[in-house]
């Protein structure tokens, strides 16, 4: 095999991409990776494991100011956004390197520069020292996504901030506008309201995590209110007035149009797949509004060429990214692979406090025609949770009525970001609610409220 040959090139090493190149290396395939700008991709180092750093920081904050309530003593409290920050970017650095030290054990070529697809099996790259052409039998897209920018919104990193001025902030905001009220938006707006911001969410949709179930949804935006966010549905931000020190924004809700005054906005209206300049139309690649078509194995329809992760479309989350890659991998490598089902996904936010599901909403489950089974518990009925001073939250489950079949679980409160992972295993294993009414859940446990909640499903719970 020629220098610049290989089994598989994978365009873009971040959770997708890198993930992609080591299971390849791993099954004995000649592996290459091509990124432009940093290893391990936005998740890494500009989304995911820095904004999780943050929001640690403010939750450490918070329970500082709660410290009476523990019996404790902390005088003077107080934060420095600045090693804040420090210590987000100290822990993305760790990790990006880290990926570099993985791709170099599993012997993973690494080629830094941008990619471009010439012609079937070829990837050109360039790089700061010219063009290097290599060519793969298979080439994986692991190009990931961006930032939505609307009309107007856009950013300018000075009092108008995407996720990556958020991240490393000019300044601390005091009174901010959150526009739209997905994971990234909510996760920016608890981070700086917990450190004494005045936080405004903007959200179009009739809800705040659309997405989530709608009784976690209420719970969140009470839970929000009453931390002192403001929050307002089904509105929209019509136009940014941009002055120095100051943005006006003109808000429409409730059929009026109204201007507001705040020092700092953060758009973060969704994402759009990162397509462009690739090469993909001449090849014949098939883009449906920014995001490639590929079927249930990732094959975009042109023999030998994949795409994975958030540029192949929802759920835009860096472990379906990692699983899709691996899919990917095994089918090139002749191995029995296993589609990545989006509704076996978990989704995680880190706000406070936390929310996670897995599955179909109660809504979604009966629109689909299934006759449900709903069991609630809710966090005061558990002595862990009291005993951690976090009484506030619930867990819920939805099942077939007819088969027992855990159709999905929706989560409020602490730490239910590392509890939904036994449902998702659950779903994995297709169990019933037999099982998991026979499974025994160690006491004294948050994980205790699974049970719980499935047992109220049929009418059994013992402690509410």
């Amino acid at each position: 095999m020629a220098g610049n040959s290989y089994d598989v090139i994978v365009v873009g090493a971040g959770p997708g991409g890198y993930v992609a190149a080591i299971r390849a290396a791993q099954l004995g395939l000649k592996a290459a990776v091509v990124e432009r700008e940093h290893l391990g991709g936005i998740c890494l180092n500009w989304g995911c494991i820095p904004t999780k750093a943050l929001l640690r920081s403010a939750e450490v904050f918070h329970l500082m100011e709660r410290a009476k309530e523990f019996g404790l003593s902390a005088d003077k409290i107080g934060y420095d956004l600045d090693a804040v920050v420090k210590r987000s970017r100290g822990v993305a650095k760790q990790l990006s390197s880290g990926v570099g030290h993985l791709l170099k054990k599993h012997k993973v070529t690494v080629v830094m520069g941008e990619a471009t697809l010439p012609g079937k099996g070829k990837v050109s790259v360039k790089t700061d020292k010219g063009t290097e052409e290599l060519s793969a039998k298979n080439i994986i897209l692991a190009t990931g996504a961006r930032a939505r920018e609307l009309p107007g919104l856009e950013a300018d990193g000075k009092r108008v901030w995407s996720y990556k001025h958020a991240l490393n902030p000019p300044h601390m905001p005091k009174k901010l506008l959150v526009i739209g009220s997905g994971a990234i938006g909510i996760e920016f707006a608890s981070f700086f309201n917990t450190l004494g911001a005045d936080v405004t969410v903007v959200e179009v949709m009739d809800r705040v995590l659309p997405v989530e179930d709608a009784e976690v949804s209420a719970f969140a935006k009470k839970a929000f209110e009453k931390q002192g966010m403001t929050i307002w549905e089904k509105s929209t931000v019509k136009s940014l007035d941009r002055q120095k020190d100051k943005v006006k924004a003109s808000i429409e809700r409730g059929g009026k149009t109204e201007a507001h005054e705040f020092d700092t906005v953060i758009s973060a209206v969704g994402i759009v797949g990162n397509v462009e300049n690739l090469g993909l139309e001449a090849l014949g690649v098939k883009i449906d509004r920014t995001h490639v078509v590929v079927d249930e194995f990732c094959r975009t329809g042109v023999e030998g060429l994949y795409a994975i992760g958030d540029i192949a479309g929802a759920p835009w989350l860096a472990h379906k990214a990692s699983h899709e890659g691996v899919m990917v991998a095994e089918l090139i490598a002749g191995e029995h692979a296993h589609p990545v089902r989006p509704e076996s996904i978990a989704g995680c936010t880190y706000c406070h406090p936390q929310v996670a599901s897995v599955g179909y909403t109660e809504a979604k489950a009966k629109e689909l025609g299934y006759e449900v089974k709903v069991g609630k518990f809710p966090f005061i009925g558990n002595g862990k949770a009291i005993a951690l001073g976090e009484p506030e939250g619930f867990v819920k489950t939805v099942f077939d009525a007819k088969t027992g079949e855990l159709l999905g679980a929706h989560m409020v409160g602490a730490e239910v970001t590392e509890l939904i992972q036994g449902y998702v295993v659950g779903r994995q294993l297709e169990t019933t609610e037999e099982d998991l009414m026979q499974t025994v859940f160690p006491h004294p446990t948050l994980s205790e409220m699974m049970h719980e909640s499935v047992l109220d499903a049929w009418g059994r719970a013992i402690h509410f």
